[in-house]
């Protein structure tokens, strides 16, 4: 969840780490650091700060003041330990003879430390990083040989890890190593860099390498070797980035969110026609075959956050549109509950990062059990694509904010597509019926601008309600699993404790919460269910509540209870989730912007949750 740089090359790495360290703030932190080897004294100086990253780049006269050309970064989200200096990484041996940096979860932390306790070792933070370091330093003075001092630790280890790594006796390399962590290698004509993510080289290099798991590699200034876990060396094939520094940049807007919600007509855009070509739906690239789709008899799909709730868009326009059973599970559940997996089935894992430790977990389970896979990823190269019988990729770009939005969308594109060819192939609907699905679909882009350009009065209600301090979404069906996304945006970025509730259980206990002028907004995009939901907002209205509707446009009965209407286009029922997402963002981000708050990287929250 935290971040990790490095570089070695002919340039001062100082600069480089806090350049890519400020791109990887996003991720979620508390504290950062930077380890770097000054070829003139000959020592490695590791400086670190807790708090924002400002505070490390003052301290160091933004890098200026650390020279050397060999080094490694980190932003730390406490796991182990307060936020504090001392708990902030590079950890290190007492005479700084190895140090590293440690993205993930030791899970064994305890028993290895009393072990090297044993062995005379002493600590000095609350973390389980520190423990990490120090074996490497164990096996490393039984070996003398980095490579299998590190590959010594990794069999020890037990847990999640991503590595970067100094040993003072090697001063012109850095070595890396992971399990389960994302971690990636770039390239360059001035040295090779270490990172979390790729917004992190995109300024330096767009060529890199995925580490895989349980594989080590050692960098020097001008090559990078790569290692399995049994110390024999292994060759990687080099992986062009398609995006470009200026897509991981605000381009002008005040917010990363603010930016990315204005993207989802393009992402949206995008991904639909990487997909859908003269016409016709094309998983040729996916791989995933006609005759793969028809045998399904049960689909499985696991995701957490934001994925969960396309999870469940997708339950109900697969089953419906499909006719194929759906059962959606969060991913950490799933995981743990022994799932009865039927034959004839697939699990489908969604996730922006690729990388989500839950759902990682969980599509390994799924594999053990010899079902197939299915994800829905935005990162080429990532975990979750890496180890997935098939890959739909979304065209979302880099995106930047913890609270997601453009991703988000594009995953609902992929729903609909799969849902779509589904329908198809197992001829629940015909050509005609086909091509008018696919033709609305072309529509949802023009139509998300549509309510992109009247963002103003959601902005104009969302300071009227920046101090509301609860704050309720109903809906039914699809509108239910709208809800529950737009819940989630204003909770995690505005702080107002917000929940979503299926409409029909309001009288099961959640109407006891009512209050004089609480907000409740109702979501009514289901011609079907559009009375009923109604019904339950006259009953909320009744008891105090201030309505605010959100339907389509034709549905204007809406105001004769709602205090408060939000229209968006009228669209397929089944796609009405791409568009009625949109102001419950910008609500969400508007309520913030008044609030004063951080927008793009809101307390105690991580973009890739790699940690359970």
């Amino acid at each position: 969840m935290c971040g990790i740089t490095g570089y070695i090359g002919s340039k001062q790495a100082a600069p480089i780490l806090l350049s890519g360290l400020s791109k990887l703030e996003y991720r979620g932190y508390d504290s950062a650091g930077i380890a770097v080897y000054n070829q003139d004294t000959e020592k490695i100086e590791i400086v670190k700060a807790k708090g924002r990253l400002k505070t490390l780049i003052e301290k160091t006269d933004e890098g200026n003041a650390v020279p050397g050309t060999c080094g490694i970064g980190h932003t730390r989200w406490a796991t182990h330990g307060e936020p504090s200096e001392n708990n902030a990484h590079p950890h290190c041996t007492q005479d700084k003879s190895v140090v590293l940096v440690h993205n993930g979860i030791i899970e064994n932390y305890q028993e290895l430390k009393e072990k090297l306790v044993k062995a005379n070792y002493t600590f000095y933070s609350q973390t389980d990083t520190e423990v990490a370091v120090k074996l490497v330093d164990y096996y490393y003075k039984k070996t003398a040989d980095p490579i299998e001092a590190i590959s010594r630790s990794m069999l020890r280890i037990r847990g999640s890890y991503a590595f970067g790594i100094m040993f003072h006796d090697i001063p012109g390399k850095i070595f890396a190593a992971r399990k389960d962590s994302p971690l990636i290698i770039g390239k360059n004509e001035n040295g090779c860099l270490i990172a979390s993510d790729v917004p992190a080289i995109l300024d330096s290099t767009r060529n890199v390498y995925y580490i895989g798991n349980l594989e080590i590699a050692e960098l020097t200034e001008d090559e990078v070797r790569f290692y399995n876990i049994d110390r024999e060396e292994i060759t990687k094939e080099m992986v062009t980035i398609k995006w470009d520094a200026e897509a991981a940049e605000k381009g002008g807007y005040e917010h990363f969110m603010l930016k990315e919600i204005h993207e989802q007509p393009k992402a949206v855009q995008d991904t639909i026609g990487a997909y859908v070509k003269e016409g016709k739906i094309d998983f040729s690239e996916v791989g995933l075959t006609d005759e793969k789709i028809k045998s399904l008899e049960r689909i499985y799909i696991v995701a957490c956050g934001s994925a969960y709730h396309v999870g469940m868009v997708a339950k109900y326009v697969l089953e419906e549109l499909g006719q194929v059973p759906v059962e959606v599970d969060l991913a950490s559940e799933f995981r743990y509950r022994n799932p009865i997996l039927v034959p004839n089935s697939m699990v489908i894992v969604v996730s922006q990062s690729g990388e989500t430790a839950d759902s990682l977990a969980a599509l390994r389970l799924a594999k053990e059990k010899g079902v197939s896979v299915l994800s829905i990823v935005n990162v080429v190269g990532s975990s979750i694509a890496r180890e997935s019988d098939y890959v739909i990729y979304t065209y979302a770009g880099p995106e930047i904010s913890v609270a997601t939005t453009k991703a988000y969308s594009t995953q609902l594109i992929a729903s609909y597509l799969l849902a779509i060819q589904t329908a198809k192939i197992k001829g629940i609907i015909d050509e005609e019926r086909y091509s008018a699905l696919l033709k609305e679909l072309n529509t949802l882009p023009e139509k998300i601008q549509k309510v992109l350009d009247d963002k103003e009065r959601i902005q104009w209600f969302a300071s009227k309600y920046a101090n509301a301090r609860d704050i309720f979404f109903l809906g039914r069906g699809i509108d239910y699993a709208i809800s529950m996304e737009g819940s989630l945006k204003m909770k995690e970025i505005s702080y107002i404790h917000s929940e979503a509730y299926a409409a029909g259980e309001l009288k099961h206990g959640t109407i006891s919460l009512i209050e004089k002028d609480t907000l409740v907004v109702g979501v009514l995009t289901q011609k079907a269910l559009f009375e009923k939901t109604i019904s339950n907002m006259v009953e909320v209205k009744s008891r105090g509540a201030y309505l605010m509707g959100l339907t389509n446009y034709g549905n204007y009965g809406v105001e004769d209870t709602a205090d408060f209407s939000v229209y968006v286009p009228k669209t397929e029922q089944y796609f009405t989730t791409s568009l009625a997402i949109v102001p419950l963002q910008l609500m969400g981000y508007y309520v913030s912007v008044a609030k004063g708050l951080d927008v793009d990287k809101p307390r105690n929250l991580a973009k890739s949750v790699t940690v359970e």
